[in-house]
């Protein structure tokens, strides 16, 4: 099915339970008790160029409403073109930083994205059963779009051993998805193999991005909650902002659950964003450029700016 685009995900889930709030005359949003207000966590690598990563996290928890904490777990130098370095940090500091939020901020919701090595992964999935926080979106970065390697095989095994079963969804794309399970994903069915094991090894549902799926007007992302399967499709933009896509996909269901909804329906509005943030992307660097995570406030100008065209 094909989701409904969502125009305000930043009022997304005010149905869903929570104390209502009161508009300020000038147009914010006042909370009636700041202990409502939906926080999250992410903890993933931090990229130098804004792209992806904690600073396309940060940015979608915001565009959301969502208060955003963060635990760096490695600095990369990257820009539109690749990956040039990265330095991952050390678990224990990792786990001070996640200690440092969940024992006074909270957080109603944590993802995670690039881990770095087993040690880092290790950590992180000791310190959140600790807390016993949740729900968690895993987020399994493990290349990066310009073919860096981010999370190398003892990494993958301890992911897989430690942090999937912790997992209310993970959110592999097509190469990861074969890198986690073993499945060489060709069709569709494979894909469902794929999404099947992945619930076999301990995830409570499964989301393989459809990014990389064979089809030049759609994209098709599919769900499977451990039972039935469900295809989120959305027409494919012709643009060459991609750089972060998947990094906001998991962060913006990881908004949705941090403000109360259910899983499918912050998966149909994370996929409704995704898709209009690339949409409304505008040309920085020379390469796979970012996409605009706050397109509902502010739109750039010029004749270079063309929503949903690729530049020339």
């Amino acid at each position: 099915m094909r989701p409904t685009v969502e125009p305000d995900p930043g009022n997304a889930g005010a149905g869903s339970g929570q104390r209502p709030r009161l508009r300020h005359p000038e147009g914010a949003f006042l909370m009636s008790d700041t202990d409502s207000i939906p926080r999250a966590l992410t903890i993933a690598g931090s990229d130098s160029g804004g792209g992806a990563g904690i600073q396309a996290d940060l940015k979608t928890f915001a565009a959301f409403g969502v208060y955003g904490a963060s635990a760096v777990t490695a600095v990369t130098a990257q820009n539109t073109l690749a990956v040039g370095d990265w330095l991952a940090m050390p678990s224990d500091l990792v786990v001070g930083q996640i200690d440092a939020v969940l024992s006074d901020i909270g957080a109603t919701a944590v993802k995670t994205g690039m881990l770095a090595n087993a040690g880092v992964v290790s950590a992180v999935a000791v310190t959140l059963r600790r807390h016993d926080a949740a729900p968690l979106v895993v987020d399994p970065v493990i290349v990066s779009s310009s073919g860096a390697r981010l999370l190398n095989n003892d990494g993958v095994a301890a992911l897989v051993r430690e942090l999937l079963p912790l997992a209310a969804v993970v959110t592999p794309n097509l190469a990861e998805a074969e890198a986690l399970t073993g499945v060489s994903i060709r069709s569709w069915d494979d894909a469902k193999d794929a999404g099947r094991q992945l619930v076999e090894m301990g995830a409570r549902s499964a989301v393989i991005t459809g990014g990389h799926f064979d089809d030049a007007a759609n994209a098709t992302d599919l769900y499977f909650d451990g039972e039935s399967f469900r295809d989120f499709t959305a027409v494919r933009i012709d643009t060459a902002n991609t750089h972060g896509t998947g990094c906001t996909f998991s962060a913006a269901i990881a908004a949705g659950l941090a403000k109360g909804m259910k899983l499918a329906d912050a998966i149909a509005l994370a996929k409704s964003y995704v898709t209009l943030a690339m949409q409304h992307a505008y040309p920085v660097g020379g390469g796979a450029g970012p996409l605009h995570h706050f397109y509902r406030y502010w739109q750039p100008a010029g004749p270079r700016y063309r929503p949903g065209v690729a530049p020339r």
